[in-house]
């Protein structure tokens, strides 16, 4: 494959892992401050769901695209950017494995509210509130990952 198609993929998944899990969380926080059941469950359900369609190839292949250009152009992994970059991706990733099993245990809480016809319990609006704030440094690292791959040879990384 071509530097140059490697290059288009790996910022294609990248828009996509990026997009995918700011809308997700986006719909998500709505859906919870609505206080809808209905509409909290379905979207718990929406949102597991776009983590293995989308988010979860997206996160695997981002780091084997990005190794595979570095290991094309001869850069050491020691380069300022890139080893930021991988040390933010693995912020982002101690982040976001809990939230894969929050948003799995929320959609399993808020689909048996929705059976039972029953409030949401305390448990659920704790996870969720672990959910927020883990995704905070998730995304603050990857809108730094994305800066160190934009003005990587301009000096700014």
């Amino acid at each position: 494959m071509s530097y140059l198609s490697l290059k288009y993929l790996h910022i294609l998944s990248m828009v996509l892992l990026f997009g995918t899990g700011l809308g997700s969380a986006f719909y998500k926080w709505m859906a919870d401050r609505s206080g809808n059941l209905a509409h909290i469950a379905v979207m718990n359900r929406h949102v597991v769901l776009a983590d293995w369609l989308f988010t979860t190839p997206t996160i695997i292949f981002q780091p084997i695209s990005g190794l595979w250009m570095v290991y094309l152009l001869h850069y050491p992994l020691t380069t300022p950017w890139i080893m930021w970059s991988l040390v933010l991706y693995g912020v982002a990733g101690v982040c976001w494995l809990p939230v894969v099993w929050l948003q799995i245990q929320m959609r399993h809480l808020s689909e048996q509210a929705l059976a039972t016809q029953t409030d949401l319990p305390a448990l659920y609006w704790r996870y969720a509130r672990y959910w927020f704030w883990l995704g905070v440094p998730a995304f603050i690292a990857m809108l730094f990952i994305v800066l160190l791959m934009v003005f990587k040879f301009t000096g700014v990384a």
